[in-house]
């Protein structure tokens, strides 16, 4: 098994220590497990499940397990295991990731892993599934990049506990190829009779990327407008990388209701920005964006996060409609 922070993750890490509206959203979970999850484990209920993926099947042929927390982690983690090793997801498509509750099956599939791909701070129930089921054979995608502090209006993150960094990294293509290089690394370190292709995977997978992240820089270099006005605060590695201005509505967490002293900020800085486009989710309500466009006289349009699996395509894909939408709004040339 393998240490979870290896010398080279230490010397990576940052200094950090349909629309919803139609369909009820769940309550957010409070902290600690379900109620009699705690009691099953100890009593090795849950042994029952041994081998189970999240999505009841078993590890084929012994390969590694990989777990994925969200969908960009199983993206890339596919990218790099290849045939080498399974790789399962803990949230399924349409459910938003920062609401993921588990259940008992899933918190087995968590300590039966070979490794658990996530990153802190997105999903307090994985967060804490990480602490109590998986030490020492987790991977911590943050952790093999440079983070960026949260916004200068978050109060809280996600889970209600003030956020020390922002967490939404795979939407910048260069630091997600850091990621995806560094969990090369960790999976040949855990299957050395595969480390090759996991090598040789990451490196292409990483590739890919750096064509995307060329892609991102040319569409949007010559811009009328270089502001962003979102849903809530997930674009921040974005608007880093192409140096464009992100206003959320709303900080990191999606679901965090904006003060009024808020709502009149954004508002003044889209009229005075001449903002045309309020961009919105799919997986969040976009009611308060709607409102906020009707008010400063702009359109709306859907800006992904890409926090779960597209309907079609895959994160490349989303990647890459996310350009033609944020061309358009900003009246990229």
């Amino acid at each position: 098994m393998l240490d979870s922070t290896s010398a080279h993750d230490r010397s990576l890490r940052s200094t950090r220590p349909g629309q919803a509206d139609e369909t009820p959203r769940p309550a957010r979970r409070a902290r600690g497990w379900p109620a009699g999850v705690a009691a099953l484990i100890g009593a090795g209920v849950l042994l029952a499940g041994c081998g189970a993926t999240p999505d009841g099947g078993a590890a084929a042929g012994g390969k590694p397990r990989i777990l994925a927390a969200f969908y960009p982690l199983e993206w890339m983690s596919a990218k790099v295991a290849g045939p080498d090793a399974t790789v399962t997801t803990l949230t399924q498509p349409g459910v938003e990731p920062h609401d993921l509750e588990l259940d008992p099956r899933q918190i087995a599939s968590v300590e039966q892993s070979d490794l658990v791909v996530y990153i802190k701070g997105v999903q307090p129930a994985v967060d804490e599934a990480v602490g109590e089921q998986a030490e020492g054979k987790a991977f911590d995608a943050a952790a093999a990049i440079t983070t960026l502090p949260p916004t200068g209006d978050e109060e809280e993150g996600h889970g209600g506990e003030k956020p020390s960094y922002d967490p939404h990294v795979w939407l910048d293509p260069a630091r997600l190829a850091a990621a995806v290089t560094e969990l090369g690394k960790r999976l040949g370190q855990a299957d050395p009779a595969h480390a090759a292709g996991y090598t040789e995977r990451a490196k292409a997978a990483a590739a890919e990327l750096g064509t995307l992240d060329e892609e991102l820089r040319a569409g949007l270099t010559t811009c009328e407008s270089r502001t962003i006005v979102t849903g809530h605060s997930a674009f921040g590695y974005l608007a880093d990388r192409y140096h464009l201005k992100q206003v959320g509505i709303s900080g990191l967490d999606p679901e965090a209701e904006p003060s009024p002293a808020r709502l009149a900020e954004v508002s003044r800085i889209a009229r005075q920005e001449g903002v045309t486009t309020i961009f919105t989710e799919e997986l969040v309500s976009p009611k308060v964006a709607e409102v906020l466009a009707k008010e400063v006289g702009a359109k709306t349009a859907v800006l992904n996060p890409i926090e779960s699996r597209p309907r079609t395509g895959d994160y490349l894909s989303a990647a890459r409609a996310n350009l033609t939408v944020l061309r358009s709004a900003l009246g990229c040339s």
